[in-house]
């Protein structure tokens, strides 16, 4: 299969802020890593290409959302769960 889904996701937050994969940490969070909320739209499109899952997320309202993305940890999570529920 390769690549985990946490360095798939690394991968794709690093390429938004510009970043090595090695610079990005999982308890940074988007903010640290000086992802803006363009960046993250930008990051959910391409973590959805990746995975090919539909992320629960509001960009106009963030704080609604059940997508956590909080840190970079949390996203990992968030994204394992709706990778898994959807090999259900």
């Amino acid at each position: 299969m390769g690549e985990s889904v946490q360095d798939r996701i690394i991968a794709i937050i690093a390429e938004q802020a510009v970043l090595e994969p090695s610079d990005v940490s999982m308890e940074q969070t988007l903010e640290d890593l000086g992802i803006d909320s363009l960046g993250l739209v930008e990051s959910i499109f391409a973590i959805e290409e990746a995975f090919d899952i539909q992320v629960p997320f509001n960009a106009n309202e963030p704080q609604a959302s059940d997508f956590d993305i909080s840190s970079v940890a949390a996203i990992v999570k968030a994204v394992e769960g709706l990778v898994a529920e959807q090999k259900g």
